[in-house]
């Protein structure tokens, strides 16, 4: 026994001077070992096809699309509810493909929706403090789900961008998601959940902190003290209509080129969402609490006929949604940040009134199976050669025409301009 002990130490300490120090295997990785990991990257994934969700992805289908996200070295889903069939069926196809290939690695961030009492409703009155009954059925599902498939739920997201006020419709005060959290939690403690396994909500910036003072409560506080990190969500995109102040071509920049100035004004975007990101570490550490923040959401559209569109923002096209993701990805990967991109593939039923709504074309892959301009270098590469979408082979948008391509590039307006349209 002792030579054999003896034995093992050598061959570790081999492995050690080789650069290969034994890794866990992929059913042991835990959110821990995951997020941060630029090696793991991340993506906010839904898989309908069609202007409805009552026309749920197939088996079939969710298994192409995790190959081609594999491809992408995407290794960590993030989903948002529990009551479609979407999320089990999304789970049973990467047990599938897992099945079929061994070195397959996919794991999810699980979400599990939360209202208020009479969200969606035509009643009058919302009642924040008061929840929906479909909640606990969202947990327990989720709870039931990630008991199912331990081996690739990682996380458990309580509820999506449910405590920010803008969310009219269904968003509920801290104190819900935070009970929500504590339940799970103590789950966890009790057995019924595995330990290693995080717990966090997914929402807005301003929700966790990083806004006005009118977020700023002890449930809120204690919310940030349960969770195992924070993920937060910033969206530049959106506030070059609402928050324009870092959008526009300033008087400085007068003089220069068209290309110049859209190249400026998207790292002045990108610093925008780095600032939100560092406002809720500050708030967060001003608690005097030091957890891990990654961000849940941020994206870039590509079509949009609304605010942020031609004839409003001039912020929408393929060119700056590659900018902002290429400048995204490099920040969060040199930082240990994980970042669920905003989105994976589009989805035509989130503005199923307005199929240009900016909703309808966050994807990096649109609905004809093309690679949007961000990943067409992919495709040069070979990335995504004998995978397919519904039968048709991931090709590039614009027929890979660059020039046609930057032919729908608009520079932002000006300065003068912006204060003309807030009027």
């Amino acid at each position: 026994m002792k030579r054999t002990f003896q034995f093992l130490l050598s061959f570790i300490a081999v492995l050690v001077f080789l650069g290969c120090t034994p890794t866990k295997d992929a059913a042991e990785k835990t959110a821990a070992d995951i997020l941060g990991n630029p090696e793991y990257q991340a993506i906010s994934y839904g898989g309908y096809r069609e202007i409805t969700r009552d026309i749920q992805p197939t088996i079939p289908q969710l298994k192409e699309d995790m190959k081609i996200l594999s491809a992408m070295d995407v290794k960590l889903l993030r989903t948002y509810n529990v009551h479609h069939d979407e999320a089990a069926n999304l789970l049973e196809a990467i047990s599938q493909v897992k099945a079929e290939d061994p070195e397959f690695e996919m794991y999810v961030m699980l979400g599990a929706w939360i209202d208020c009492k009479n969200a969606w409703t035509d009643l009058p009155d919302r009642i924040r403090d008061q929840e929906s009954e479909r909640n606990a059925v969202e947990i327990a599902r989720a709870v039931e789900l990630t008991r199912q498939y331990p081996d690739i739920v990682k996380i458990i997201a309580v509820g999506n961008e449910a405590m920010v006020h803008w969310a009219w419709e269904y968003y509920v005060e801290p104190g819900i998601i935070l009970k929500w959290v504590n339940h799970l939690q103590e789950l966890k403690k009790d057995g019924k959940l595995p330990e290693s396994l995080w717990i966090t909500s997914s929402d807005n910036f301003a929700s966790w902190g990083g806004g006005g003072s009118e977020y700023h409560k002890d449930d809120l506080n204690a919310l940030i003290e349960a969770v195992d990190f924070i993920s937060m969500h910033t969206y530049p995109m959106h506030d070059t209509h609402y928050n324009p102040d870092f959008w526009g071509v300033p008087e400085e920049e007068y003089h220069l080129s068209d290309i110049e100035k859209i190249h400026s004004a998207m790292i002045r975007a990108t610093d925008y969402a780095i600032s939100q990101y560092e406002s809720v570490v500050e708030y967060m550490q001003g608690l005097g609490v030091n957890k891990p923040v990654h961000i849940g959401e941020t994206g870039w559209a590509t079509i949009s006929n609304e605010y942020y569109g031609d004839d409003g923002a001039r912020a929408i096209d393929e060119y700056k949604s590659a900018l902002y993701y290429w400048h995204i990805r490099e920040w969060t990967d040199r930082e240990g940040i994980s970042c669920f991109y905003f989105e994976a593939f589009d989805e035509k039923w989130k503005d199923a009134g307005n199929p240009l709504g900016s909703e309808n074309h966050f994807g990096l892959i649109n609905l004809q199976a093309q690679a949007k301009y961000p990943l067409w270098e992919l495709v040069d590469n070979g990335t995504f050669d004998g995978l397919t979408r519904d039968g048709q082979p991931i090709t590039k948008t614009f027929g890979g025409d660059r020039e046609a391509m930057m032919k729908t590039v608009k520079v932002p307006p000006t300065e003068r301009e912006i204060m003309e349209m807030r009027r």
